[in-house]
């Protein structure tokens, strides 16, 4: 022990080298683990599974939360930039001198058991969260549901989102398989919010199995709106002339009333007053989802790196008004379905910048460009490949007129490449600033 890890840096190296396989789905050897830590929340507690909007409910859970004074935990991954984003506690990012004896704690406990990076470091912030004296634990769940290192934690209300192809050597061929892989989260007798209008039968067959009590979207709760605002009404709680929530969509407003369906569902545990849905909608921020940056030209992040999130973040771009030409900057890993989110994205992209990203699961900019040049149809756009995210922003810059647009999407890896130096604010060369 003396002779191992004494930063986050080194850590992190130590966790990746333990197990032989990056995702190894199942629950037993994190369980035995955690049981060794004495690992115990003692505060209400939401899980959040999902293919899309996932980061996003999270978020507002937390931002609502913490303006009706609770203290908040909330625990997302992957990272953009630091992995200290992937817990917060109070709104603010964990600190690595809080981080440290949570790992020493895991690995003590671990014996000869072998963890993934994945698993390792959810057990260490899991630890960090339950020692934190927090009112509302929020609980991403990652790749999966059922099998996901972060199912060994009974959440006291279970939120699925939006439900679609994705993970799919993991989770199954089709909406149902994963939607039955996501309800992997519910438990019995409690709250179960399904986020998505149109989800997977299997999900509201498990929550009958299991007797869980289940929330969909249509049924048990529903929202409407107009250009200035919006209301919600569910089950005895009704709020109305909600402004819309400050992260940017129209996808958001699903992800908003399945957050206040939640809260609604745990409010003798966690009373909200409407006060703070109102300010928590009204200031909640999450980088790298649809986030547009000011300048010239105009820049926009998004992590879209699925077919799903590649329509979302397309009709999100129809939205903004008209560009005279849309640079986006594009990366991935080579496990998704890259051929769906071109096509998606094909319409509204003139000139393509492919990029490398490290990792071995990283696909190659040669590649992606192959991929498109293959499937292109347009004789006006064009495309190159590029080293990495930030030299492929600076050829983008480079080239784009200040009216134009810089749209940064794809991998976390992507995006977190932009965002390494601090938020780009673009000038044109044009401009001559």
């Amino acid at each position: 022990m003396e002779s191992l890890a004494r930063t986050l840096a080194q850590w992190l190296a130590h966790c990746e080298q333990l197990h032989a396989r990056p995702i190894d789905l199942g629950l037993d050897r994190v369980r035995q683990v955690a049981e060794r830590m004495q690992l115990r929340f003692d505060c209400t507690v939401i899980t959040v599974a999902g293919t899309n909007g996932k980061g996003s409910t999270c978020a507002m859970l937390e931002a609502i939360a913490g303006q009706a004074g609770w203290r908040t935990g909330v625990y997302t991954s992957p990272h953009l930039v630091h992995f200290e984003e992937r817990c917060r506690i109070g709104g603010v990012p964990v600190a690595e001198a809080d981080l440290l004896p949570q790992f020493a704690r895991v690995e003590a406990a671990r014996g000869e058991t072998t963890l993934s990076y994945f698993e390792f470091t959810t057990l260490a912030i899991l630890g960090c969260m339950a020692e934190a004296k927090l009112d509302l634990a929020v609980l991403e769940v990652g790749l999966g549901g059922r099998l996901d290192a972060v199912n060994i934690i009974d959440a006291d209300c279970a939120v699925i989102t939006s439900i679609d192809l994705d993970h799919m050597e993991f989770l199954g061929p089709d909406r149902e398989s994963i939607g039955f892989e996501k309800a992997g989260i519910l438990r019995p007798g409690r709250p179960a919010v399904v986020s998505d209008p149109m989800p997977p039968a299997s999900i509201a067959q498990h929550a009958q199995d299991i007797g869980a009590d289940l929330w969909q979207s249509g049924v048990d709760f529903n929202f409407s709106g107009d250009q200035q605002q919006w209301a919600w009404a569910g089950r005895g709680k009704r709020y109305s002339g909600l402004a819309y929530p400050a992260l940017r969509g129209a996808n958001q407003l699903l992800n908003a009333a399945g957050v206040l369906a939640a809260l609604t569902a745990v409010r003798e545990r966690l009373p909200i007053p409407a006060q703070a849905v109102r300010a928590g909608l009204a200031l909640v921020e999450l980088p790298g989802r649809f986030q547009i940056v000011p300048g010239q030209p105009t820049l926009v992040l998004d992590v879209a790196h699925n077919p799903h999130a590649a329509s979302a973040l397309a009709a999100n771009l129809d939205a903004m008004g008209f560009f005279p030409n849309t640079h986006a900057v594009f990366g991935a890993m080579a496990d998704k379905d890259l051929d769906g989110i071109l096509r998606r994205m094909a319409p509204v992209v003139d000139r393509w910048y492919f990029c490398d990203l490290p990792g071995a699961r990283a696909a190659r900019g040669d590649a992606l460009l192959q991929r498109w040049q293959a499937l292109n149809t347009r004789k006006d756009a064009s495309a190159g490949v590029h080293a990495g995210p930030t030299q492929a922003l600076a050829a983008a810059v480079g080239a784009a007129d200040p009216a134009d647009r810089i749209l940064v999407f794809g991998s976390f890896l992507t995006v977190g490449g932009v965002l390494e130096q601090g938020l780009p604010k673009l000038h044109a060369k044009h401009l001559g600033s």
